[in-house]
């Protein structure tokens, strides 16, 4: 019996493809703009308040725990959240199809959340079973979301990168709202009021996904990629892997296998980017593709590397900087104290502000066939993030001269932050523009899973250092700081050298 590939009618993608019903982009992405949204608010709901809830004394309803320890934990979760894309991406491929996917992870996410906002009966294992729940979920929702966004587009159509910023746009729209109200819940009224707001910004993407989904993408997405033979043998392995997972998680709650955060951090980064390099050894010699795909794929490594060094950066946010802001901030406005947890907002009003402006830029410099190449704008991006930490060493040194209990402004935080944010605009909406461009087309969910790998190792290392900011240490900050600014401008300059060598592999790519 010979099997039959199961994939998306194509005249209802070309018709959604056509569809300019959203200021000139399909409706479609507008559906995937708010699920999006949704699922960012529920994540960054949680971000900012894992390290201060974890951080905080027993008596105050935290865990206790050490800023090392505590900074480790973030880090591997927010790792997990984005290595999870890469099996997440294998699953929607060969077995549920993207839409399906998508909408599996948002229930996963949203138990997660449940079983988080419970941990104030049940405590710590609860806890840290919702983590693992809103892992998963993610691992399937979010590179599918991204997948789907590039399939709206033609492989050629100049709307792509805008369309992307205008998508990134509701991404930081959720993180900009996300703080605000969960940090102000979690912080003055009781952690699990914050923690479970953030569950209710998930029901609402997941909502959003089953009222607007049939009408507005059709048929992309629906289906898998592949034979029925191979979607039932992903379902399989799915289920089983999702079986080991489940077992491995009873036993370390039940202190069966005992976990040290921070020398798992370091197991975890090297298997991570061994896997890594394993995949891409895999898709240039295994993989079966043409000598076009192959220099494609060699443009994602250029990027999966650069990618690394950006996110290591950046996602000192929810740690490092988190605790800058508890800590060495001056965060009095009049009577009333500003949360800590809202200093994560300003990031994100930052690329608000900056999107509608940048995605004009691009569109109009493609226009005129002038648009800046994908690593010239990954540098741009480096090395707006190399000047949003020079910042902080400004704002570390004072903190040096006065003593521990110095407090500095609030402005040198809101700089650092809304450079940063130019900086995420210039590269990450890019990256994932780049990924479903460059990426062959049967392994598309995989290769949007090597880019929110690369995300992912970012994590760990941010959170390793992370915890270097303490009043009893007052000399690693600085000095962490200035070895973030040194590498993002390092990974600039090199990266602008091999910006007309993969400017042409890039062109010579066919898609």
């Amino acid at each position: 019996m010979t099997a039959t590939r199961v994939g998306p009618d194509e005249s209802d993608t070309i018709t959604a493809r056509e569809d300019r019903a959203f200021f000139g982009h399909p409706r479609g992405l507008a559906t995937l703009f708010f699920t999006e949204m949704w699922e960012r608010f529920s994540y960054y709901g949680i971000r900012p308040l894992l390290v201060l809830f974890m951080t905080a004394a027993l008596a105050r309803g935290g865990f206790g725990f050490d800023r090392p320890t505590a900074s480790a934990i973030v880090g591997i979760y927010a790792a997990s959240v984005y290595l999870a894309s890469l099996p997440g991406g294998w699953i929607a491929d060969r077995w549920l199809g993207l839409q399906r996917a998508i909408w599996s992870g948002g229930v996963f996410i949203a138990l997660g959340h449940l079983s988080i906002a419970l941990s104030s009966v049940f405590s710590r294992p609860t806890f840290f079973l919702g983590l693992v729940l809103i892992v998963i979920g993610t691992g399937l929702l979010k590179p599918n979301v991204s997948a789907i966004v590039g399939d709206l587009y033609g492989a050629d159509d100049p709307r792509r990168d805008a369309g992307f910023s205008v998508f990134y746009m509701g991404i930081n729209t959720g993180a900009l709202i996300a703080p605000i109200i969960t940090g102000l819940l979690g912080e003055r009224v009781g952690w699990h009021w914050g923690f479970g707001a953030a569950g209710v910004g998930m029901l609402a993407g997941l909502l959003t996904f089953r009222l607007r989904a049939g009408t507005t993408l059709g048929a992309i997405g629906a289906s898998p990629t592949s034979t029925p033979e191979q979607q039932r043998r992903a379902r399989t392995v799915a289920l089983v892997a999702l079986g080991i997972i489940a077992l491995a998680v009873a036993l370390a709650m039940a202190g069966v296998v005992p976990i040290d955060p921070r020398a798992l951090a370091g197991a975890m980064r090297n298997v991570i980017l061994t896997m890594a390099l394993l995949y891409f050894v895999y898709l240039f010699l295994f993989a079966g593709l043409d000598a076009d795909e192959r220099r494609g794929i060699a443009v994602v490594l250029v990027l999966f590397v650069f990618s690394v060094v950006f996110w290591s950066a950046f996602e000192q946010q929810p740690t490092s900087l988190n605790l800058f802001a508890r800590d060495f901030t001056d965060r009095r406005l009049g009577g009333w104290e500003v949360p800590t947890s809202w200093f994560q907002a300003a990031e994100s009003v930052a690329v608000v502000l900056f999107a509608p402006l940048l995605a004009a830029l691009w569109a109009g410099l493609a226009r005129r066939g002038r648009d800046l190449s994908s690593p010239t704008k990954f540098a741009l991006g480096l090395s707006f993030a190399g000047l949003g930490f020079l910042v902080m060493l400004a704002a570390a040194n004072r903190v040096i001269t006065g003593g521990a209990a110095t407090r500095v402004s609030m402005l040198w935080l809101v700089a650092s932050y809304f450079l940063q944010g130019i900086g995420e605009l210039s590269l990450s909406p890019v990256g994932m523009s780049s990924m479903t461009r460059l990426a062959p087309k049967r392994f598309a969910g995989l290769t949007m899973g090597v880019w929110f790998t690369s995300i992912a190792l970012g994590n760990l290392i941010a959170g390793l250092v992370g915890g270097n900011v303490d009043p009893e240490k007052l000399t690693q900050m600085p000095a962490l700081f200035q070895r973030t600014a040194i590498s993002l401008f390092v990974a600039a300059a090199l990266l602008l050298a091999l910006v007309v060598p993969i400017r042409r592999m890039m062109a010579r790519t066919a898609r």
